[in-house]
């Protein structure tokens, strides 16, 4: 099975899902560390918690201890707290517009966002998929379970070294498939929706779209 073999297939399923759910290129980068180790209903009761006050300038003028309060809901707050504070720090430099940030090249900006406190590969690739509309493909763990699945992980030599996996497996997609960001932005959304309903830890391997090319 090819990428795009694969995204046809989930999109016959699921259709056109229309990801990322937000008002505004901060919200989503808020969104973005919120929905780190929990689910999105979570992040949306803190993001609910926020009100008004859902901007860069709230967040970098309260006290850390009014942010963990209203974020509570998405769980480790503590962290997350100081999370938000560094990347909009980060995002303040661009004086809060992404127009700004995208005169850098995207290479530039995935750097620099890898070098805040608390974003990693995946939180990285969301925030300039979904906010900054820059075609990078995102990986997260219900990607490389589906890979697993069906074979791509052993036919793309994947070892336990989770970082080199992730740039493996993210090359993989961005060469097999158009370099368009509302395909990544989908495809994303696919996966993720495919690993809700079906592909679990225990799969429910008997409607699935995928289960005869699955090896489970």
């Amino acid at each position: 099975m090819t990428p795009q073999s694969l995204y046809d297939i989930l999109y016959k399923h699921y259709g056109n899902l229309n990801w990322w759910p937000a008002k505004s290129p901060y919200e989503m980068i808020v969104g973005a560390i919120l929905v780190q180790n929990t689910n999105w209903s979570n992040v949306q009761k803190a993001i609910a918690n926020f009100g008004d006050n859902l901007r860069p300038e709230f967040v970098l003028s309260a006290d850390l201890e009014t942010i963990r309060d209203i974020i509570r809901p998405a769980g480790f707050f503590n962290a997350k707290s100081g999370y938000l504070v560094s990347v909009t720090g980060w995002f303040m430099q661009y004086d809060f517009d992404v127009q700004k940030a995208l005169k850098k090249p995207l290479h530039k900006l995935r750097g620099e966002l890898l070098a805040v406190r608390g974003i990693g590969m995946e939180t990285a690739d969301c925030i300039l998929l979904y906010a900054m509309g820059l075609p990078t493909f995102v990986i997260d763990a219900y990607t490389v379970r589906l890979c697993e699945r069906l074979g791509l992980a052993a036919q793309l030599n994947l070892s336990a070294n989770t970082k080199k996996n992730y740039m493996i497996l993210k090359e993989y997609f961005e060469v097999h498939m158009p370099k368009n960001v509302q395909v990544y932005n989908n495809y994303h959304a696919l996966i993720v929706e495919h690993g809700k309903t079906y592909c679990h830890k225990k799969p429910l391997c008997g409607e699935c779209p995928l289960c005869e090319w699955c090896l489970v």
